[in-house]
């Protein structure tokens, strides 16, 4: 998966996603709108032919760069945690 900014502004960001993997995005877009300072997040796919995918971040507060970095190591670390739940328990 590779990430191109497309636009950036003090509240705003747009990234285009080559090679998404959706089990990857739709969870980081749940975990963005869960943050209160984020006023939206959403991710279009347009035509899957012509068009690349691009996740759109707008905040009401903070840079829209640390509020994505902030949800992928919630993320993360929710994957950590189940990962030794499952290891615990399939010993």
């Amino acid at each position: 998966m590779e990430l191109k900014v497309l636009d950036r502004e003090k509240n705003a960001v747009r990234v285009e996603i080559e090679g998404p993997d959706d089990t990857v995005i739709y969870p980081l877009i749940n975990e963005l709108l869960k943050d209160e300072d984020v006023g939206e997040a959403k991710y279009s796919v347009g035509h899957p032919q012509l068009d690349k995918p691009v996740l759109y971040v707008r905040t009401k507060k903070g840079k829209p760069q640390a509020a994505i970095k902030k949800a992928a190591e919630a993320l993360a670390g929710q994957f950590r945690e189940a990962k030794k739940l499952f290891e615990a328990e399939l010993k």
